[in-house]
Order: C-alpha cells, then structure tokens, then sequence
C-alpha cells in the first residue's frame, strides 16, 4: 500500500528509477508517463514499449463445460475455441447494457483465465458469482492481488522478447501459454494481446518474478511507457476505454463529463466493435443487440481536416459549421494523435451519419472544427 491508501504494484520502485511522474489511477500509484507521452508513444509504434498494467485484474475459471458456460453469457462464442487461443468478448446485463469487456485466454477446454479492466475487478467477480450454474461444475479464482501483469509491445518486442525469455515462449497474436523454462527462471503465463494494436506480448507473473522480469526487458532495449501514452496508442486505433466510453448504469455513477442522461449506457451493436460479438448464439442481453443493429447512434471515429483545439471527451458534435447545425452526437475520447503529427482524432456516439460524412466538432466555445467521419483504427 502507498500513502492515503493507494495500491503500489511490485513495479512501484522500479518507476521512481526511471524517473516517473506517478498518479493515482483507480486507487492504484501508476505512471503517467517517464520521459514524454509523444516520445513513448512513438517509441511503442516504430520500436517497443514497456508497460506495468498490473492493476488490472485475473480470473480463473475451471470446470466441466467452462466454455459453454462462458458461451452463454458473453457475447463471443468461444465454444469454438481451441486450447491455447484468446478472444475478446463483452458482458451484458438482462437489458443490453454493457458491463464490461474482457479478453479471456483457453488453457483447455477446462480452463480459461480473463482479464477484468481494473475499476470492474469487484463487480465483474460478483457478476460471475452470480450466474455461475447451480450444480457448481464451475469454479473461481480470483488471481488479481498476488499477480503483476507486464506488457510488451511494439514492432521490436519478439526479438526483446526472445532475448530475454527464449524462443519458446515467442506467441502469436491471441494466441496463449504458459511461460516455457527460461534462464530467468520465470514461471507464468503469456498471451500475443495487448491495447496497443501493436505486435506483442502479455506476461503475467509473480510480484516475486516482476522486477527481475521488468529489469531483464528494460536492459534489452525495451522502453518504459505510462498511462499517459497507453490511452493514446488505444486511442488511435479505436479501442474502448471502460467508464469512459461506456459506463455500466448499474454502477450508480455519474460520468466526469456531463452527457445527458445515461448516454454512456451502450450495447455491443451501438459500440460498433468489430470483433468479440457474435449473433450465432444466445447470451445475456443479446435481445438489445439485435433491436439496435441497425439503427440508433454508434461509435465512430473523427478525423479532424484542419487545425485548432483538439477534440476531447464531451465536446459536441454538429452535422454543419452553422449555429442552426443540428446536434449528431458527443465525442467520449478524443485528443491530438502522435502518429499522425498531431492531428486531432475523436471517438463518439453519432446518430444518422455515414462514413465520410464530414462534420463539425465544437472543440471550443468559439470554434467548431471540421472533421470527417472515419473506420478505426486512425494508423
């Protein structure tokens, strides 16, 4: 535990020797960035990055039919999975309304671990608790506290990688094991996942095993990368953010930024994923899903065509530059993308528009900015 109660990771010293500037995020003492959140975003793009993510949560979940079970209630259909593949996948509440996602990796047809973002750690526990089958051939762990997850991303991370843990334990994307005997003498588990959209690796272990694992991929030329250019790497490439670009109702919260009234409860159809749903088969909440397939707002992405301020989360969005310009929706991410020099991109909830639409963004009280509207990722 740190000061006034926050979680520190067993990475937290290792930080504060790379010079991190540390925040409290979720209750955990996390970095937001080290050296810059361009230069660690740029250096995850065209080389690697290093990253603790150890506040997110692990499950285990075993038994006869775990994957049935699974099948039954998210919205991926992981009854086709094979031993040793993940699979990215929402969880519904009775009315559509999504709780969280989570990527979920198949041990064996027996076991399968997952991954809860980290705010959702208790809740998601409890939600599984609760529709666990009554003749409890399904059993969980809760693996959270005791495990620190390490992520490796970025074009160069299989050769930092190979260097440091072998060959044999080089995985491709969404693929997953456990970790094979090394110099290190790391044990655990790795799967090819990140949220990046970058080639590499997650690798979660012991806190024991942490350090000397952080240590042995910062000295083969991995870089340390914070919170600050995590959000931005996902951002880019259209990936969700937990309570920021949905937000569970059933949590009694308000969201930071003043949407109107639940605009922030979503479906798997209205966050426009393209992958982790799949109609083939029942789930909790899938009756809401197929209401609003075709219709209703959806999640795109903008692509700002001048300069200005940047677009950042509640900004209205117009379908003209005009003051009688009606409103299409609100932006839930947003920001200047590294990769593209700076040029601003958003995500939002947007209402009877179509790609390439252009639009216009009201990034402040006295410039709307145009945009147009694109297909994630934005590189």
């Amino acid at each position: 535990m740190g000061d006034g109660g926050l979680v520190r990771t067993a990475l937290y010293e290792k930080h504060l020797e790379s010079g991190a500037k540390i925040v409290d995020f979720h209750g955990f003492e996390l970095p937001i960035w080290y050296t810059s959140i361009q230069e660690e975003h740029l250096s995850c793009r065209e080389k690697s990055g290093l990253f603790d993510v150890s506040h997110m949560g692990f499950f285990e979940f075993c038994g006869e039919g775990v994957l049935s079970w699974l099948n039954s209630i998210g919205t991926q259909q992981y009854i086709n999975f094979a031993s040793g593949q993940c699979g990215y996948t929402h969880f519904l509440d009775d009315n559509g309304y999504l709780i969280d996602d989570m990527i979920f990796a198949v041990d064996s047809k027996n076991r399968v671990l997952g991954v809860p973002n980290a705010s959702m750690i208790s809740i998601m526990w409890d939600w599984f608790q609760s529709n666990l089958p009554d003749d409890e051939s399904i059993t969980m762990r809760n693996l959270s506290e005791n495990t620190s997850i390490i992520a490796l991303q970025g074009p160069e991370s299989s050769s930092i990688l190979e260097l440091v843990l072998g060959k044999a334990n080089l995985v491709s994307r969404f693929r997953c094991q456990e970790i094979s005997a090394n110099d290190l003498g790391i044990t655990g588990w790795i799967q090819g996942t990140g949220y990046t959209g970058e080639k590499g690796v997650e690798i979660f272990v012991s806190d024991f095993h942490a350090p000397i694992l952080w240590d042995a991929l910062l000295n083969s030329g991995a870089l340390p990368v914070g919170l600050g250019a995590r959000d931005t790497l996902r951002l880019e490439k259209g990936y969700l953010l937990s309570g920021q670009d949905f937000l569970w109702p059933g949590l009694g919260i308000d969201p930071e930024i003043d949407f109107p009234d639940n605009f922030l409860a979503r479906n798997s159809a209205e966050t426009n994923v393209p992958f982790g749903l799949n109609l083939d088969h029942d789930f909790i909440g899938k009756k809401s899903v197929v209401k609003s397939m075709n219709s209703g707002a959806k999640w795109h992405g903008l692509l700002c065509q001048e300069k200005g301020p940047s677009p950042r989360p509640g900004h209205l969005v117009y379908d003209g530059p005009d003051n009688n310009a009606n409103i299409v929706g609100y932006v839930t991410s947003g920001g200047p993308s590294p990769s593209l020099n700076r040029t601003g991109i958003a995500l939002g909830y947007l209402e009877g528009v179509v790609l390439g639409q252009e639009l216009w963004i009201q990034a402040s009280s006295r410039r709307k900015i145009r945009s147009i509207i694109v297909k994630p990722p934005f590189v």
